[in-house]
């Protein structure tokens, strides 16, 4: 697969990849807009945008983009993040130049009328309440408030209730105004693409962005903060025990393989170590799993354990036990080998798709990280029994952890 890079005028970043056996080809549109963008009394500002954005721009009317689109033989989607929003269209490829100009119309005109704005800000907010409703979302989000506030990842994508209800069009066709420019703006298209496809890029509405200098670095790493807490959760099933823990950034990626090796070591499948030692032998747990959130101003490992709340304290002293043992005892290569076949597994089981390429090298060329999927699968190899212990298992150790022991409230 064959990737090019290059930059538009104004900044704007754009990279393609040719898929020759793609049926569909993927159009990705990315913004540095994501709700870590948003100032005091604007959260929620960017996932409310990302609706608004679908409710119409200056040339297309409500619901007309989405007709034309599947008249295309297309679908489209978009999806808010902590540190970028992005928004794509699958087509098949002899529509290719005909999806980019109605996907950037969309993106970069967006009319925000009055009428649809304040229809859809009712639909934000019944879509807050489901959310705070969940017990999962409730425990998610108790955590990071807990271990990473005041940062702004610390706080719900979705913003709240009030924040919501206070936002006007103005403010937010200004956030637009600020966020979608040149700079902080990426355009990928995977897939089967015609000869031309620089081409129709460079002469798209693309080129419409305004150029304005870098766009200010935040340079707010994340903040972190050691604890332990016990928290009561309304509906909630049986004990939860979530561990936090610092993960660093997203562009050390050779670090991050190394946690999700070792991720793999400790929770994934039924010979890694946590889950037979806690599952399979001694049965005090029902499932637990780790997860890595890679953010770009450092992200998060995040145990996540189940189990009958009359094993919640003893669970809790077995992964600890564990966690702390895993920082001295060096994994046989049987071990090693098979957690590192997973992650390459992984690895090309999200680039099967042409929107799962577009994603991938979207985001990284948004945020400058061009290292292509081979590399990243060489790297995989860097990583031994020791090295993982000196540099990686230390990052699970307990003591550096946040906890969170969630009951059911009418057991406390």
């Amino acid at each position: 697969m064959k990737v090019n890079h290059w930059s538009l005028p104004n900044g704007a970043t754009c990279v393609v990849a040719n898929m020759e056996d793609s049926t569909l080809t993927c159009i990705d549109f990315w913004c540095k807009g994501g709700s870590n963008y948003e100032k005091r009394n604007e959260e929620g500002m960017a996932h409310f945008l990302e609706h608004m954005i679908f409710k119409g721009s200056k040339n297309l009317k409500e619901g007309e983009f989405d007709l034309k689109i599947e008249s295309l033989g297309g679908s489209s989607n978009a999806a808010t993040g902590l540190d970028d929003v992005h928004y794509h269209v699958l087509v098949p490829p002899e529509n290719i130049e005909e999806a980019l100009n109605l996907l950037l119309e969309l993106l970069l005109f967006p009319e925000i009328e009055q009428g649809a704005f304040e229809m859809e800000k009712e639909v934000v907010l019944e879509e807050i309440s489901q959310y705070i409703d969940q017990p999962d979302e409730i425990i998610y989000m108790k955590l990071l408030k807990e271990c990473c506030s005041p940062h702004r990842y610390s706080r719900p994508i979705l913003g709240d209730e009030q924040t919501v209800k206070n936002i006007i069009p103005k403010q937010m066709k200004q956030f637009h105004k600020n966020h979608y420019v040149g700079k902080n703006c990426t355009l990928c298209v995977a897939g089967i693409l015609p000869k031309e496809i620089s081409s129709i890029i460079n002469n798209s509405k693309l080129s419409k962005l305004e150029a304005i200098k870098d766009k200010k670095n935040l340079n707010k790493q994340i903040t972190f903060n050691k604890g332990y807490k016990k928290e009561s959760i309304p509906r909630l099933e049986g004990g939860r025990i979530l561990k936090a823990w610092r993960l660093p950034p997203a562009k050390e990626n050779l670090l991050i393989l190394g946690a999700e090796i070792a991720a793999t070591m400790l929770c994934e499948g039924r010979s890694s170590l946590i889950v037979k030692k806690l599952r399979e032998e001694k049965r005090i747990i029902e499932s637990i799993e780790i997860d890595l959130q890679i953010l770009e101003e450092g992200g998060l490992i995040i145990l996540d354990a189940c189990c009958p709340l009359e094993n919640l304290e003893i669970a809790e002293i077995e992964i600890n036990k564990i966690l702390t043992y895993s920082n001295k005892y060096i994994f046989d290569s049987k071990d090693l080998e098979r957690a590192k076949k997973l992650v390459i597994n992984n690895i090309y089981f999200g680039i099967e798709l042409s929107n799962q390429i577009a994603s991938n090298i979207g985001n990284q060329a948004l945020w400058g990280r061009n290292e292509s999927i081979e590399e990243s699968i060489k790297e995989i190899s860097y990583w031994t029994s020791k090295r993982l212990n000196k540099l990686i298992f230390p990052l699970f150790n307990p003591e550096n952890a946040f906890t969170l022991i969630a009951e059911p409230e009418n057991q406390i």
